[in-house]
């Protein structure tokens, strides 16, 4: 039986905002933001630095300084803890992985397709849309970023293809990777209902649903 989701997203497509309906359509955790402070307090950093790291790769010029550092022969000077992105990849994997053996959860990007990709209680889903579709959003949830919508859509689509590339070695969009692929200008409603019925979690959704009722009643 399907424990865990994870869920991979064009930036502007909705597919964070989908993870939030699905993970309350079944009555489970989801795993987006807290990931960031978990991992902040595990490895004893600023939360800032570590949503720096999240989704992303280390400048060229700090690669290669680090490559070069590690190639010397001579001893390391000492220097105060350094937090990079190979680091939050570690990170990451080790709660993904913990919270995957949990169950009960709707995973938001970091690579946790990857991670879970032969672990067969992990049920992976793609959320993508046109990009006008996807500028319309960015405009109207971010009005500041207006002008540049396009830009910013594209910048972020290909900082998360490159940081699955190098950390992952796989390609972000490959159908090979996902169980369901979805466009989001299908809406909200009918993603989360597709992805219940394609998971066989529709027990699972009832369950959630008569606990709300009996919540509320």
């Amino acid at each position: 039986m399907i424990q865990v989701i994870t869920v991979e997203r064009e930036y502007g497509s909705q597919g964070a905002e989908y993870a939030h309906h699905l993970a309350h359509r079944l009555g489970w955790r989801l795993i987006d933001s807290c990931l960031t402070e978990d991992v902040a307090r595990k490895a004893g950093v600023a939360p800032t630095l570590v949503k720096r790291c999240d989704e992303r790769i280390d400048p060229w010029f700090y690669r290669f300084g680090k490559a070069f550092w590690l190639g010397s022969l001579e001893t390391l000077p000492e220097h105060p803890k350094v937090f990079d992105s190979g680091q939050m990849v570690e990170f990451v994997k080790g709660y993904v992985q913990e919270q995957a053996a949990i169950g009960s959860c709707v995973v938001v990007g970091r690579g946790a397709a990857c991670m879970l990709a032969k672990s067969p209680g992990a049920y992976h889903v793609f959320v993508y849309a046109s990009m006008p579709r996807k500028i319309a959003y960015i405009q109207e949830r971010f009005p500041e970023h207006a002008k540049d919508a396009e830009r910013e859509i594209v910048a972020t689509d290909r900082r998360r293809a490159e940081y699955i590339r190098r950390f992952h070695q796989r390609e972000w969009d490959d159908r090979k990777l996902y169980h369901l692929m979805m466009n989001s200008c299908m809406g909200m409603n009918a993603m989360v209902e597709a992805t219940i019925e394609a998971a066989g979690l529709r027990a699972v959704a009832a369950a959630a649903e008569q606990a709300d009722q009996a919540a509320v009643g």
